[in-house]
């Protein structure tokens, strides 16, 4: 495999500069979260590629988050990492459709909606610190991607986990979720925290003034 020299040698830089692990996370306004990332392609070599999933990993972790794509560590290559153990009230997982997310890798992803149910609830990006936002997506994606290690993947998500897949696979396209929010719905993390952490965003909707998607 030839490597393409550039792209090794800024993860490499980026690896050896983390702390415990862990690199900065890219906040909205650098071009590197506007701009199409690159297929991974023969940019890395595979042990690279290890230590730069090492890497997003923990960092994700650190923040916390559920999910993390490459640009936002300042890397244009199209690689997310999701994973999604937290606990959470029973009542705010049934009606968020939340189901556990074990760890896995997503390289070169691309998704598609499938069918017209939607979901509306509120989201946050690691990339835009201090605010939430509700976004409406669809219910039910299909993921195709390859992971880690090369093997083809192709697999449906429902509720919140299909939210992830989607929010991250954006981050790839240049896209953040601030492009889809509904703008009446932002909110501080301050005010969403002490006014609409519900687990469903009906009581926001009917206080600020904006619809929730259904379909």
């Amino acid at each position: 495999m030839t490597v393409r020299q550039p792209l090794e040698d800024a993860v490499r830089e980026l690896i050896e500069s983390a702390r415990d692990g862990v690199v900065p996370i890219v906040t909205v306004g650098e071009p590197v979260l506007r701009r199409p990332a690159e297929p991974l392609a023969d940019r890395l070599e595979r042990a690279t590629l290890g230590r730069l999933v090492e890497v997003m990993r923990a960092t994700m972790h650190d923040a916390p988050g559920v999910g993390l794509a490459a640009p936002q560590i300042g890397i244009p290559l199209r690689i997310a990492v999701i994973e999604d153990m937290y606990e959470v009230s029973r009542e705010a997982a049934a009606e968020r459709e939340r189901t556990p997310v074990p760890f896995r890798v997503l390289v070169d992803p691309v998704y598609r909606e499938i069918g017209t149910e939607r979901r509306s609830f509120y989201e946050g990006c690691l990339s835009v610190p201090g605010y939430q936002a509700v976004v409406s997506r669809a219910a039910d994606v299909e993921l195709e991607c390859t992971d880690q290690n090369g093997n083809a993947v192709d697999e449906v998500f429902h509720g919140w986990p299909a939210r992830i897949v989607a929010h991250e696979t954006d981050h790839l396209n240049g896209t953040v979720y601030i492009d889809k929010a509904i703008t009446r719905s932002i909110a501080a993390n301050g005010v969403y925290a002490e006014l609409w952490a519900d687990p469903s965003p009906r009581r926001a909707a009917d206080a600020l003034g904006f619809e929730l998607a259904t379909e």
